[in-house]
Order: structure tokens, then C-alpha cells, then sequence
């Protein structure tokens, strides 16, 4: 359905869109110096979850409508930005709980798995980035000569969000590595937590006022 020729130079474009970070680079990063690299993975599951989402969206024309409309695309954008903020002051807020879950492997009372999950879910499915590459990059590498475009799309962006869980467990990864080392002082550790939660935080007010296109 697809050619080698397309998975190739779509792959690369969506990889070098995809290493540049964003809000989900952040998002990820916020939680693994905040929580550890349990809720960093989580994270990086539900992100994945909310892109297949976008996949499935854009696939079926909803790409179409984003990218033409200024209105929705604004919506979208000041959705996600006012939840990342939310995210960002609830990390610095409890900053203090995360130095006693134990380590990077305990979760602690104030997070969940799902709980990660659901929330990772919603940076990754209202992520302006990911509307963006899919409904404006991706179509430029659709076959319309081979027929079945809704498909190609899919399987298309499926490819781009394989890359972002490869790429967001990566980071995830290297943050919590830092995490623990910075969490064999308090006072380090404390500070990371407020980090994590400012990177997000600055992060939802810098989509909020980014450009419109």
C-alpha cells in the first residue's frame, strides 16, 4: 500500500520534526526529573496513545479541517497549553512529595500508572506539533496515483509515531538517570521536582503565545 520510497523520506521528515523537542520532549523530561522513570514511561505511553489519536483523526480528514481553520487550531493550541501549565504547577506544588516515593521505581502515593497514562494521553492528542506535522507534512508524501489515501495516511503516521515513542523513551530514560542523581541530596532533588514542573510550566505558556500558523 505504501512504497519503501515513502517510508524512507517520510521517516526522515518526521524525524528530524520528531527529535526537535516539544511538548512532548518536555512534557516527558517534566516527569522524569519530577517522578522517576516509571511515570516518565507511563508518560511516554499515554503521549503515544494521544498521537495515534491525532493519526487516526488526521487520517480520517479531521487534518484538513485544523490546518484551514484558524479557530480550531486555537482552541486546540490554548487547550493544551492552559493543561501543561496545570500539570507544571501541580509538580512544583508537590515537590516535596516526590523526594519520598523512595526512587525513580516507586510511585508514591500522588501518581499512578494510569493516572500518567491519562494524563500523557491528553498532552499527546491536543499537541498542536503533532496536528501540525500530520495534517501538513504528511499528506505531501501520500501516493494519490496508488488510490486509498485515508490508508496511506494511517499507515504513514503510524510510522511518525513509532519514531516519537522511540524517541520519548529515550529522553525519559536519560532524565531519570539525571533524577537519580540529583536525588541523593534533598535539596537537589527538591529542585528537580520544581524544574520538572517549571520546564512544563514555561513550556504550556510558550505554546500559548507561539504564532498562529
Amino acid at each position: 500500500m505504501i512504497s519503501l520510497d515513502q517510508v524512507l523520506t517520510f521517516g526522515l521528515a518526521a524525524f528530524v520534526i520528531i527529535v526537535i523537542p516539544g511538548p512532548s520532549v518536555v512534557f516527558v523530561v517534566g516527569r522524569a526529573l519530577a517522578y522517576g522513570r516509571g511515570v516518565a514511561l507511563a508518560s511516554v505511553i499515554g503521549n503515544t496513545l494521544g498521537l495515534v489519536t491525532i493519526v487516526v483523526l488526521v487520517a480520517a480528514g479531521l487534518g484538513v479541517v485544523v490546518q484551514e481553520s484558524l479557530v480550531v487550531f486555537l482552541v486546540l493550541k490554548i487547550a493544551g497549553a492552559a493543561y501543561l501549565v496545570y500539570l507544571g504547577v501541580e509538580a512544583v506544588r508537590r515537590r516535596k512529595e516526590f523526594l519520598t516515593a523512595g526512587g525513580p521505581d516507586d510511585l508514591g502515593p500522588t501518581m499512578t500508572w494510569a493516572r500518567a497514562i491519562r494524563q500523557g494521553f491528553v498532552v499527546g492528542a491536543s499537541n498542536p506539533k503533532g496536528y501540525m506535522m500530520l495534517a501538513a507534512v504528511l499528506p505531501q508524501f501520500v501516493d494519490r496515483g496508488e488510490g486509498h489515501l485515508q490508508l496511506q495516511m494511517l499507515l504513514l503516521g503510524l510510522i511518525a509515531t513509532t519514531i516519537g515513542l522511540l524517541s520519548d523513551s529515550l529522553w525519559a530514560l536519560i532524565a531519570s538517570q539525571l533524577r537519580s542523581w540529583f536525588n541523593r541530596s534533598p535539596k537537589r532533588g527538591e529542585a528537580m521536582g520544581t524544574v520538572g514542573g517549571v520546564s512544563m510550566i514555561g513550556l504550556g505558556l510558550a505554546l500559548a503565545v507561539t504564532g498562529e500558523h
